[in-house]
């Protein structure tokens, strides 16, 4: 409570002195009070609810002049606004009939965590949540995340999120439009807005059709605007005013007259309704990065050198740059501080021969709540363990050889996020916490002779190391002391330029780069890595981990978005690495030469990495005749070809569109001449622009572009 309140006091004080609140005339009209707390207070018992009382008298001290909320609170109190997070808060009511129904997180996807697929969440279905919520007399609702991101350096949360935090948002993690998806949003929320006054003013009613399909009305000086929603999983028709209208399954018709359709959520780039569908689709592509004289991709040229984890291990098992020594198993992030991912677990202990384990077969055991472990007896490597995504516990166990004398296990914990929501998050053991870590060698006990044969009773017996002296020292040697990852730093350390070895773990890589032209986003593919962390001119793009692919099963290229969604919905990526590509900001980069460095945990092969932008490839769109059609490419790029356009009654989809029964023999050349060369077009949809079609139906408008 005490840092909760110095931590918010801070916020609220910074807020204020920029005159922010918009009681000062500021832009913020809504203040937050913690943040789903109310999912996990259940174990704080009493306690958890002493706390929410304390957080909203604490809020409402501030006097700021504008709401409080508390998202997932249901026992918020007043004046507390309590409100929804989730993919669909359309059922959500406040705990007070005087409080607005707000939706402060509609998800526009999921997260990705390594070794998992990639999850998707349709435009059609992200629209209907929306469309859904307002039918149902919400008033205030925000994305969750309406632009995707990157967790540069550590700061994935985790345990194992992944660097990307691209969410499927409609502004991509690189900022690019993720097309349909924004452009569909974009129109429904146009649309809204201009029913603003009816449906934060007006009166409401709603009709019941059949279960799961219902109208409302909403009506406010006369005038009326409609929603009309259908929740199953197939077509309906409905008599509404005595007009029949067919809303598809799983979707919300919008009438701003509660006569005319001009927007349906599952209508996107779609020829079978006269409605509003101007959303364009956008392939997007990776370019390699060029050379400056030719047409070839720019090929990187690496130097090399080893990580010395051992160099600073006395012959007497002192340990250079350890942190302390004591005779207990540590936390990991209690000793870390969360300043590297990495821990080293030092213990060194003289083997004598009238030790009962002296000559036997031994086998070491590590009980670790990881989330990997390397494992050394006397500086070789006897095995590596990852943690399976979602089980962080686990035993290590492998065979080793033991010397008379003085012996040293190292053994380096590794983390990939913490832990970073539940009740007692904070709590979460990290690394070779409690152990046990044992030697456990087989003693035999007796030597019976049955039958003429000779039979052996064999017995476990270990050395326990937990309460021996432990020798605990922070992070990678080539990070903490000669700091590699810092090019201005490094280049006075010796880096070795070749051979450059493979598969090798604890390895350091260096190369150079020019950054690619254009202003399209930069990324760099790690494909053939295997786990690490990679720095761009000293600048973190984060962890990375091609090598964890995910599972073979559950993908398909189709997503059908009708019923309700969750992160096992509408997954691609089977059976390839959960992150390939990452960021690199272009404001991390300079005008000359660049550094890449990567620290490979795992081992892999820097040869196959490169530097890409990404771009829109193809664009296809389509519209009814009375709308205007705009397409575009981005970062410089123009509509090099218009590989179909067909005015009339065109087919098919993106990709595979085919001209109809009747079309304007005049449209494509028409295109042309509107579009090629250009970064963006607009194409006025209609006969006197297109020329005539002789359809007895609607004209509409497909287009396929390449940028």
């Amino acid at each position: 409570m005490s840092e909760m309140k110095t931590f918010t006091t801070l916020i609220v004080d910074m807020m204020k002195r920029e005159n922010l609140f918009a009681s000062q005339g500021g832009p913020i009209i809504l203040s937050q009070i913690e943040n789903e707390y109310g999912n996990i207070m259940g174990p704080y018992g009493e306690a958890g609810k002493e706390y929410v009382n304390w957080c909203a008298k604490l809020a409402e001290s501030f006097n700021i002049g504008v709401p409080w909320i508390m998202c997932q609170q249901s026992d918020a109190p007043q004046p507390m606004i309590n409100t929804c997070n989730g993919w669909y808060c359309d059922q959500f009511t406040p705990n007070s009939p005087n409080s607005p129904k707000i939706w402060t997180e509609n998800w526009t996807g999921w997260y990705k965590g390594w070794g998992l697929k990639d999850p998707h969440r349709t435009a059609e279905d992200l629209a209907f949540s929306v469309a859904r919520f307002f039918q149902y007399r919400g008033t205030f609702m925000n994305y969750y995340m309406y632009h995707g991101g990157t967790n540069f350096g550590r700061t994935a949360g985790g345990p194992y999120i992944t660097t990307s935090y691209d969410y499927d948002a409609p502004l991509d993690e690189y900022g690019n439009l993720n097309q349909p998806k924004w452009g569909h949003l974009k129109q429904l929320h146009s649309i809204l807005k201009s029913m603003e006054d009816v449906l934060t003013q007006g009166s409401v009613r709603d009709i019941n059709y059949e279960t799961l399909v219902s109208a409302t009305i909403f009506s406010y000086q006369g005038k009326s605007s409609c929603f009309f929603g259908n929740a199953k999983s197939e077509d309906t028709t409905i008599n509404f005013q005595n007009t029949m209208y067919t809303i598809p399954a799983w979707s919300v018709t919008i009438l701003p007259d509660c006569y005319t359709e001009v927007y349906n959520t599952a209508r996107v780039n779609d020829f079978t309704k006269i409605i509003v569908v101007n959303t364009q689709t956008s392939i997007m592509v990776k370019k390699d990065n060029q050379a400056d004289d030719a047409e070839e991709p720019f090929v990187l040229k690496w130097k090399w050198r080893p990580e010395h984890h051992f160099e600073h291990i006395k012959k007497n098992g002192f340990v250079d740059g350890s942190v302390m020594t004591i005779e207990q198993l540590l936390d990991q992030k209690t000793v870390t501080n969360d300043t590297s991912d990495y821990l080293w677990y030092y213990n060194s202990f003289d083997l004598k021969k009238s030790n009962p384990i002296w000559g036997k077969e031994t086998t070491l055991q590590v009980h670790t709540s990881g989330h990997a472990i390397h494992a050394y007896i006397n500086g070789k490597l006897v095995g590596s363990q990852y943690a399976d995504n979602g089980n962080y516990d686990f035993v290590f166990e492998k065979k080793i050889r033991l010397k008379e004398g003085l012996n040293h296990i190292s053994l380096c914990s590794a983390t990939v996020g913490l832990a970073n929501y539940g009740a007692n998050f904070d709590m979460v053991p990290v690394g070779i916490s409690s152990g046990p870590v044992r030697l456990i060698a087989k003693q035999r006990l007796d030597n019976l002779r049955k039958f003429g044969k000779k039979k052996y009773i064999l017995e476990d017996i270990s050395m326990e190391l937990d309460h021996s002296k432990w020798t605990y020292k922070v992070g990678l040697h080539g990070e903490e002391e000669l700091k590699l990852q810092d090019p201005y730093f490094s280049q006075h350390q010796k880096w070795s330029q070749g051979p450059v070895p493979t598969n090798r773990m604890f390895v350091w890589y260096k190369t150079t780069f020019k950054a690619p032209i254009g202003s399209d986003p930069v990324v760099v593919d790690l494909m053939g890595l295997g786990k690490g962390h990679a720095w761009v001119n000293g600048h973190s793009i984060g962890r990375y981990w091609p090598s964890y692919l995910a599972g073979e099963d559950g993908c398909s290229s189709e997503c059908d978005y009708r019923g309700s969604y969750s992160d096992s919905k509408c997954l691609t990526n089977c059976g390839k690495p959960s992150q390939r590509w990452y960021h690199v900001p272009r404001s991390f980069l300079r005008d000359d030469e660049n550094t890449l460095i990567l620290f490979e945990e795992a081992g892999g092969n820097p040869f196959n990495v490169k530097f890409q932008t990404v771009t829109v490839g193809k664009a296809c769109a389509n519209a009814y005749e009375g709308n205007t059609l705009e397409l575009s490419c981005q970062g410089g790029s123009a509509i090099s070809e218009i590989k179909f356009a067909s005015f009339g009654l065109p087919e098919g989809a993106c990709g595979s569109f085919r001209t109809g029964s009747c079309e304007s023999s005049n449209a494509l050349s028409i295109i042309q001449k509107e579009c090629l060369g250009k970064e963006s077009c607009s194409v006025d949809v209609s006969e006197k622009s297109l020329g005539p079609t002789g359809c007895k139906a609607t004209n509409r408008l497909a287009v396929e572009v390449t940028c």
